[in-house]
């Protein structure tokens, strides 16, 4: 059982591929692998705590983790080590979104802003209406499944005591401009990408299925 942010940091590094919430795979999620304090619980007073939460800021800002929708459309991080690799797997599976698409927008948008949080985003891209945020939503986990946009951080509201609240808005932005364009490329062929991070993960999840492994990798 992990206790702090430090210690979760380690563990990320040594697993390589790590999905913040329950994956399929038993076991095998940040959130499975804390102490029971370190989950959701709700408090007395009606508010909730949290501190695995608390944790995703810094595990990206200072872990230098891949942190986004990654596996099969929920959160995760993937360590510098093993990202070329990642990329090199998911993007041969999704092609670079046409320009005049919804994605292409998108990319070409953070492109030029660097970062933006998703309401920004969402606002940029004309997403304004009624009912227009969770379809927008789609389109962004899309790009993260692709490993074409991760969090680069989390920013938050803070009431007038400078307090600060709520779950936070992700920061996004494109892998290329956070981690450098070599962090993204891999000179081995997709398929030899893939065959090496299932090999790794068979290591460290011996009981998992090739198939339940494969869903998982989407």
């Amino acid at each position: 059982m992990l206790h702090d942010c430090a210690e979760m940091m380690e563990y990320i590094s040594k697993v390589g591929f790590l999905p913040l919430l329950y994956s399929g795979i038993p076991g095998y999620s940040a959130d499975e692998s804390v102490d029971p304090k370190c989950r959701y619980r709700l408090l007395d007073d009606g508010s909730w705590d949290w501190p695995l939460w608390d944790w995703k800021g810094p595990l990206v800002t200072e872990g230098h983790f891949a942190y986004g929708k990654f596996f099969g459309g929920k959160a995760g991080f993937v360590t510098m080590e093993w990202l070329p690799d990642f990329c090199n797997y998911r993007r041969s599976r999704h092609a670079e979104p046409a320009e005049d698409s919804v994605e292409g927008t998108i990319l070409d948008i953070l492109r030029v802003n660097g970062s933006m949080i998703t309401r920004e985003l969402r606002s940029a891209c004309g997403f304004d209406g009624a009912k227009m945020r969770s379809r927008f939503d789609g389109y962004v986990t899309k790009l993260q499944m692709a490993s074409r946009v991760v969090t680069e951080d989390f920013v938050y509201p803070h009431d007038k005591h400078g307090n600060r609240y709520g779950w936070g808005w992700a920061l996004l932005t494109t892998p290329e401009r956070l981690f450098g364009r070599d962090a993204c490329q891999c000179s081995r062929t997709p398929e030899e990408s893939l065959r090496r991070i299932l090999d790794h993960l068979t290591t460290i999840l011996p009981k998992a299925t090739e198939k339940q492994l494969l869903k998982l990798l989407g």
